[in-house]
């Protein structure tokens, strides 16, 4: 275990950050980070984040958005090749729209 007193510990204290998650209460989370990542996290204030915790939120927040769209990005593409491989599937879709508004 890393000493509370020692740079690579570090503990996302309960609070409420709002704007970021629609002012939600915060649990606490503890984690070890490599220095290189400790100076980088030290450095919040550069960045404009008020706390080295809005910082860390940001981030998570950022990285589950591209997560997320990756995986939309995945399905899009799986369902549009099965679409490109079904003749009939095209069939139908173009019966379906015939006599829309372009």
């Amino acid at each position: 275990m890393i000493p509370q007193k020692s740079p690579l510990y570090f503990t996302l204290k309960q609070g409420r950050i709002s704007g970021l998650l629609k002012s939600t209460t915060m649990q606490q989370a503890k984690f070890s980070l490599a220095p290189p990542l400790v100076e980088f996290l030290n450095s919040y204030k550069l960045f404009g984040f008020k706390d080295k915790s809005a910082m860390v939120q940001a981030a998570l927040q950022r990285m589950k958005e591209e997560y997320t769209l990756r995986q939309l990005q995945q399905s899009a593409n799986l369902y549009a090749e099965l679409y490109e491989q079904d003749a009939e599937l095209q069939e139908v879709t173009e019966s379906a729209i015939t006599g829309w508004p372009e």
